[in-house]
C-alpha cells in the first residue's frame, strides 16, 4: 500500500529553533550517562555530600600536604566538555571529525579554566565541518601509499591549529558569554525574577522548542553553578514534571471521553517515565491550558528559589526517579515541595479551564490533530483516506512507496530517548500481536535518521524534518503516544504488504478491462468504466473538483454533502501531490456522506492551474475502511514513474487507463 501526504513547507523561525535544539540535543542526550556519573560521584563525595571523601571529592590535602584532586573537577572540566565535543565533531564528520573538534576544545578548556560546555558545543562541530572542508580539497588527489600520512597530519596539525584558536579566540568570548549569562540568572535570583522564565519554557516545551533551552543554554550554566554552590536550580526550569501532572490529573476527573480515559495512563508515563511530550496534545487541544502549565511552572520554580533548592546534575529524562536521583543531599524537601506545589496548582488552574469552558472536539484525542494543525499552521495528511493509510510524503513533496514487505519500522524524536522509545514499544507490541514478529520496530533521534527503513512514525511536529533523511519511506504523523489510531493503522499496513504475496498468488494476472480491483478481487468495485473521462470540461480548480466530486455522487457512493467537504478540506490544505496530480476528497467530518467506496479519474490535457501547480489528473477519492486502498495504491506507483505518466497522458481510451492502473502490481 503506497500512499501520501502534503504538508506545507516549513520555514519558520520556531523549526529553525527546533532545529538547532535537535543538534545540541543530539551532541548532549548520547553523553548523559556521564552527566549522572559526575552527579552521583558530585552527591556522594564532596565536602558536603553523603559520604564525604577528600580523595574523590577533591577537598582537603593528602599526606604530602597537596591538595586532592579528585574526580568532580577533572570530570567536569575535561571529560564532559570533551565527550560533548567528540559527539558533535563525530555527528558532522564521523570519527575524523569528532576528534579534530575534541582537540580544539582542549584549547578552550585550558584557556579558560572553567567547565567549558559552551565552548565544547561550538569547537566540537566547528572541528569536524573544518576538517570535512579541508579533506575535500584534496580528495582523490593523494598518491597511492601516502593516504594515511597525509589523513594523519592534516588531522594533526588542523586539530593543533584549532586548539590554539580555542584557547587564544573563542575562549575569551565564551568566558565572557558565560559569566554574562551567569549574572543575568543571578539577578533574577536576587530580585526574586526567576519564576517569570515559566512563561516561555512552558510554552516552548508544547512547541518542541524546549532541546534548544535545555541544551543550548540551561544545562551548561547549570553545570557551572552546580560546580560552585554544589547544587543548581536551573536544572529543575525544565524538567520539572509537576505542571504537566497536574493538568493530566485535572483530564482524569474534569475531562471527557477518550481524553479522560487515557490521561492515568499518560500520568504514569509522564510522571514515572519521564516523557514529557505525552501531555502535549492534552494541552493542544484546549491552548488556555497553557496557562495550568505557566502557573505550575512559576510555583515550582518559586519554591525551589525560596527554599534555597537545587539538583547537582540534569535530571534526563525528566522524571520524578531521575529529579529525586539528582538532588542536592540539603534539597529533598524543597525539590519535592516543588513538584507537589506544581502539580497541585497546575491541577487547579486546568480545572477551573475543564470545568468552565466548552470544547466539542475533547470527546477524542484524534481530533486534537485539526486543532493542533489549525493553530500552528501545519497540516499532517493530504486526505482522510490516505491519512488512514498512514500516508507521508517523502522529502520535497514526493510519494513514499513501498515496494515490497515491511521489515523494519523506527520512532523519530527529537533524542532518540522519550517518547519515541515509548511509542515503539507499544506498536511493537501490537504488531507481534497480529502475528508479525519478525518486523523489527526501533527507535531514533530524527539527527540519525538514513533512508533504510519502510516506515517512519514521529509526532506531527517532526514530521517534515525527518522526511529530509528518509525519503523512500512511508510517514505517519502520531497526536498521542499511547492510544494513537496510527498504530491501528500501521499494523494494517503490514498485514497487508507482508501477506500480499499470498493474495498475488491466486489473483488474475491482470486487472480486468472494465474496471480495477483489489488483487484478491474480494473488496467491491472501486474505479469503474463510467468515472473515468479522458477529457475535462473545467478550465479551474474548483470546476475540476465538482466534476470529480459529481462521478461520485453519479455512482451512489456519496451525497451531495460530501462534494461540499471535498471543497472544504481544498480550503484547508491543498491536495496538490506532484506529478500534475491531485486528489481532491472530503474531511475527516464528511465520511458520513460516504456510502460505499469509489474513485473517479479526470484527465485535463491542457492542464488546470491549481494554487500555481499545473494538474492534468485529477482523482476523486471517497473511502469506508479500507476498500479504496488498493487502487490509491496502484495511483501513487503509476505517478511516481515519469514513464507511466507519460503513458496516461497519451492514453487514447479508457480501457489504457484502466489497463495501466491494474498492471502496477501485477
Amino acid at each position: 500500500m503506497a500512499t501520501e501526504t502534503v504538508a506545507k513547507p516549513r520555514t519558520s523561525a520556531r523549526v529553525h529553533v527546533q532545529k538547532f535544539g535537535t543538534f545540541l540535543s543530539g551532541m548532549i542526550m548520547p553523553n548523559i550517562g556521564a552527566f549522572i556519573a559526575w552527579g552521583i560521584i558530585t552527591a556522594l563525595f564532596i565536602e558536603k555530600g553523603w559520604l564525604p571523601v577528600p580523595e574523590l571529592g577533591g577537598f582537603g590535602t593528602n599526606a604530602e600536604g597537596d591538595p586532592n584532586t579528585g574526580l568532580v573537577g577533572p570530570m567536569i572540566t575535561y571529560l564532559l566538555p570533551l565527550l560533548i565535543a567528540y559527539t558533535g565533531g563525530r555527528m558532522v564528520y564521523d570519527v575524523r571529525g569528532g576528534v579534530v573538534g575534541a582537540i580544539g576544545t582542549m584549547g578552550v578548556i585550558v584557556g579558560a579554566g572553567i567547565p567549558m560546555f559552551i565552548g565544547a558545543m561550538i569547537m566540537g562541530p566547528l572541528g569536524g565541518w573544518t576538517m570535512k572542508k579541508i579533506d575535500s580539497l584534496w580528495d582523490g588527489k593523494i598518491r597511492p601509499g601516502f593516504e594515511m600520512l597525509v589523513n594523519n597530519f592534516s588531522a594533526g596539525i588542523w586539530g593543533a591549529l584549532l586548539a590554539m584558536l580555542g584557547f587564544y579566540g573563542i575562549s575569551p568570548l565564551v568566558t565572557a558569554f558565560s559569566e554574562g549569562a551567569g549574572r543575568v540568572v543571578q539577578f533574577l535570583v536576587d530580585n526574586g525574577l526567576l519564576p517569570l522564565t515559566s512563561i516561555f519554557i512552558e510554552p516552548a516545551k508544547v512547541l518542541f522548542l524546549n532541546n534548544a533551552i535545555n541544551h543550548g543554554v540551561l544545562t551548561p550554566l547549570g553545570v557551572q553553578q552546580s560546580l560552585e554552590q554544589g547544587k543548581s536550580i536551573l536544572f529543575l526550569l525544565e524538567a520539572n514534571p509537576g505542571p504537566g501532572l497536574g493538568i493530566l490529573l485535572a483530564y482524569m476527573f474534569f475531562g471527557r471521553g477518550v481524553a479522560k480515559a487515557s490521561a492515568p495512563g499518560a500520568a504514569i508515563i509522564h510522571f514515572l517515565g519521564g516523557i514529557h511530550e505525552i501531555y502535549f496534545p492534552y494541552v493542544l487541544m484546549r491552548p488556555l491550558l497553557i496557562l495550568a502549565a505557566i502557573a505550575g511552572g512559576m510555583t515550582g520554580v518559586a519554591t525551589l528559589a525560596i527554599t534555597g533548592s537545587g539538583l547537582v546534575a540534569p535530571a534526563a529524562p525528566g522524571s520524578i526517579i531521575a529529579v529525586l536521583a539528582q538532588t542536592s543531599r540539603d534539597s529533598y524537601v524543597g525539590v519535592i515541595l516543588s513538584v507537589l506545589l506544581a502539580t497541585t496548582v497546575s491541577f487547579l488552574v486546568a480545572s477551573v479551564i475543564l470545568k468552565t469552558t466548552k470544547h466539542s472536539d475533547e470527546v477524542d484525542l484524534n481530533d486534537a490533530t485539526a486543532k493542533m494543525e489549525q493553530m500552528k499552521g501545519k497540516k499532517s495528511s493530504v486526505a482522510s483516506t490516505l491519512t488512514a493509510a498512514g500516508a507521508g510524503a517523502a522529502a520535497g513533496g514526493g510519494v513514499g512507496v513501498l515496494a515490497g514487505p515491511v521489515r523494519n519500522i523506527v520512532f523519530a524524536c527529537d533524542a532518540g530517548m522519550g517518547s519515541s522509545a515509548m511509542g515503539a514499544s507499544v506498536l511493537r507490541n501490537k504488531i507481534k500481536a497480529a502475528g508479525f514478529p519478525e518486523v523489527k520496530v526501533t527507535n531514533a533521534s530524527i539527527a540519525n535518521l538514513s533512508d533504510t527503513y519502510d516506515v517512519v512514525v514521529t509526532h506531527q511536529d517532526l514530521t517534515e524534518r525527518a522526511k529530509h533523511s528518509t525519503g523512500s519511506a512511508v510517514h505517519y504523523s502520531v497526536d498521542n503516544f499511547m492510544n494513537s489510531p496510527r498504530y491501528d493503522e500501521i499494523v494494517e499496513l503490514v498485514r497487508e504488504k507482508n501477506t500480499e504475496g499470498e493474495a498475488e498468488a491466486v489473483a488474475a494476472p491482470e486487472a480486468s478491462a472494465a474496471v480495477v480491483r483489489p488483487e484478491t478481487g474480494a473488496a467491491p468495485e472501486v474505479l469503474a468504466r463510467d468515472s473515468v473521462i479522458l477529457e475535462g470540461s473545467a478550465t479551474t480548480r474548483d470546476a475540476a473538483i465538482d466534476e470529480a466530486g459529481q462521478l461520485l455522487l453519479a455512482r451512489g457512493a456519496v451525497d451531495e454533502g460530501y462534494l461540499a467537504a471535498m471543497h472544504e478540506r481544498e480550503e484547508s490544505v491543498s491536495t496538490y501531490m506532484g506529478s500534475y496530480l491531485a486528489i481532491p476528497h472530503g474531511t475527516n467530518a464528511a465520511k458520513d456522506h460516504i456510502r460505499t467506496s469509489a474513485v473517479s479519474v479526470v484527465r485535463y490535457p491542457q492542464g488546470i492551474d491549481w494554487n500555481g501547480k499545473e494538474v492534468k489528473f485529477v482523482v476523486g477519492v471517497a473511502g469506508v475502511n479500507n476498500e479504496h486502498l488498493h487502487i490509491l495504491s496502484s495511483i501513487a506507483k503509476v505517478f511516481t514513474d515519469k514513464e507511466q505518466v507519460a503513458r496516461l497522458e497519451a492514453a487514447t481510451t479508457v480501457d489504457e487507463v484502466l489497463a495501466l492502473f491494474g498492471k502496477v502490481n501485477s
